[in-house]
């Protein structure tokens, strides 16, 4: 399915919730016009924005291990109490979403000009977040892992690394500035390296929520032992968004009860959420409608009593 023809299922969704069909159709039509403009630009000399951030991970990766040690990380974990069980934290009947600190995206640019990462961290776990998702990529999602260390002494809720993890080091970094849970992206890592990651992070107690597009990530994923699921629904290539990703996904593990799905990306409607949990996922991921509304508190409650 296109985007466009998921736009158009979206008005069907729409019309079966009340909504008015017209309105919807606006709302289509603008965000169609702002996904194909970001599709045009987001290639540089060839490559993808992926590519271009993997690059960037991998030239600053050993420059940080020079300026902190593992041995330095190891200090700072054992001042930390034991991680919050982010994985727990998604059990139960009720809607569990994870709500996201961001501050801007590739995709979008900045989010939010008046950024309290803090506050609006405290915000989401006083308005019933499960757990709260940290960017911590700097350069082009403008996040830091002081945001993560910072959060950890506020909230009582689990909290999840997200970035573009690629070495044990970085998984050491999660575990070292507070968080329960970190980011494994499948397109970004091959399968051993991948299993490696996840492995090392039980080790020192964090689990990985491992982010898959496709079947062929979903196999990877598996065969790496990932317990969480996270199904994004933006292809990281064209940042073009399809909800239907996560009800492929679902539908290949019907009948599986070991994995927590969680579901990323494109999800800002409660009907929507409401499908999803039908389909089998107990997450949701949930950033940009948080960083865009002028009431985060607000936008999570609509989201998750309906209120």
């Amino acid at each position: 399915m296109s985007f466009h023809q998921y736009c158009i299922a979206e008005v069907g969704i729409a019309e079966r919730n009340g909504v008015q069909a017209e309105e919807r159709r606006v709302l289509v039509e603008n965000t169609k016009t702002t996904t194909e403009t970001v599709s045009a630009t987001i290639k540089e000399n060839g490559k993808t924005i992926l590519d271009k951030i993997i690059t960037e991970i991998g030239r600053d990766l050993e420059q940080k291990k020079r300026k902190t040690p593992v041995s330095a990380l190891k200090e700072r974990i054992a001042r930390w109490k034991a991680p919050l069980d982010f994985a727990s934290a998604l059990s139960g009947d009720s809607l569990k979403l994870i709500a996201e600190v961001k501050k801007a995206s590739p995709s979008k640019g900045i989010l939010c000009q008046d950024f309290h990462p803090v506050e609006l961290a405290k915000t989401y776990a006083r308005h019933g977040a499960a757990a709260i998702s940290v960017l911590t990529e700097v350069n082009h999602f403008q996040g830091s892992l002081e945001y993560l260390a910072a959060i950890r002494e506020e909230v009582s809720i689990p909290l999840l690394r997200k970035d573009f993890i690629l070495d044990q080091y970085q998984v050491a970094e999660a575990r070292a500035y507070g968080a329960g849970a970190f980011l494994l992206i499948a397109a970004c890592l091959e399968a051993d390296q991948c299993r490696s990651l996840i492995e090392y992070g039980r080790e020192i107690s964090l689990e990985a929520l491992v982010e898959i597009h496709n079947p062929y990530e979903l196999d990877v994923a598996v065969d790496s032992g990932a317990r969480l699921l996270g199904v994004n629904n933006r292809n990281l290539k064209t940042f073009e968004v399809d909800i239907n990703t996560s009800f492929e996904i679902a539908r290949r593990l019907e009948g599986e009860d070991q994995f927590v799905l969680v579901a990323e990306s494109g999800v800002s409607h409660r009907s929507e959420i409401l499908e999803l949990k039908d389909a089998g996922f107990q997450g949701f991921l949930i950033g940009t409608a948080f960083m865009e509304s002028d009431d985060p508190g607000a936008k999570l409650r609509e989201l998750t009593h309906g209120e």
